[in-house]
C-alpha cells in the first residue's frame, strides 16, 4: 500500500474517532428540549406569582384634550404584567446549577449540588482539590445551563403566541406545562420528563402520576 494511502486511512479514522466522541462522553449533557419547556413553564408562572401580588390598577388609553376618562385595567389581567413576567424569565436560568448526581430532569435546580458541597467542604477544611478549573469559576454558570437559557429564549419565541393566549383565556385553570409543553411546543415528542419530581438527596425519584 502507498505511503499517501496510508495516510488518508489513519486521518479518516483519527476524524471518525473524533466525531464519534459524544458530550456525555466529554461529561456535558445538554437539556433536551422537553426540559427546556419545563424550566421555561415553571419559572414564568414564578414569576406570574411574584407579579399578582400587586392590586394595582393601571389606565390605558390617551386622548389629546385628556378631558375623556382613561380606562381602568387590574394590572393583574393586564398585557403589561405579561410583558413584565416574560422580561428575563431566561435570565433566570442562569440561577440554576448541574446536580450531576441526578441523572433526569431534576438535574437542573437551583441551591449547590452535593457534589460541589462536599469539594467546597473539603476546601474550607484545607484539602487542596484540582477540578480542571480556577476556583474562583466553580459556582458560575455551566455550559449546559448556560445552553438551557440559549434553547429557553428560542423556545419562547417560537411559542409567544401559544403563551400569550394561555395567559389571557386559560391561566388559573391549566398549567402552562400542561397547555404550553405537552399539547402544543412538544406535541408529538417525549415529555417524560414533565412528571419527574425530585424526592430526598438520596436520588429517590418519583413521577407525578405514581403519586396519584
Amino acid at each position: 500500500m502507498y505511503l499517501p494511502q496510508i495516510c488518508l486511512i489513519f486521518t479518516l479514522c483519527v476524524l471518525s474517532s473524533v466525531l464519534a466522541v459524544t458530550e456525555e462522553d466529554e461529561g456535558v449533557k445538554y437539556a433536551n428540549r422537553c426540559e427546556v419547556c419545563k424550566i421555561l413553564a415553571v419559572e414564568l408562572e414564578s414569576r406570574l406569582e411574584e407579579t399578582g401580588k400587586t392590586h394595582d390598577v393601571i389606565e390605558t388609553g390617551y386622548e389629546v384634550d385628556d378631558v375623556k376618562p382613561k380606562k381602568k385595567k387590574d394590572y393583574k389581567k393586564s398585557e403589561l404584567r405579561l410583558v413584565e413576567s416574560l422580561e428575563g424569565v431566561c435570565e433566570r436560568i442562569l440561577e440554576y446549577n448541574i446536580h450531576k448526581e441526578r441523572e433526569d430532569s431534576t438535574r437542573f435546580a437551583k441551591g449547590m449540588s452535593q457534589t460541589f458541597q462536599t469539594l467546597h467542604g473539603l476546601v474550607d477544611k484545607g484539602v487542596k482539590v484540582e477540578l480542571g478549573i480556577p476556583y474562583e469559576l466553580w459556582d458560575k454558570p455551566s455550559v449546559e445551563v448556560t445552553n438551557m437559557k440559549t434553547q429557553c429564549e428560542t423556545l419562547l419565541e417560537q411559542n409567544e403566541g401559544d403563551i400569550e393566549e394561555w395567559y389571557f383565556n386559560h391561566q388559573g385553570k391549566q398549567s402552562l406545562k400542561k397547555y404550553l409543553c405537552e399539547d402544543r411546543a412538544l406535541r408529538n415528542e417525549d415529555t417524560s420528563c414533565l412528571n419527574e419530581v425530585f424526592k430526598g438527596d438520596k436520588g429517590d425519584r418519583k413521577s407525578k402520576k405514581d403519586e396519584l
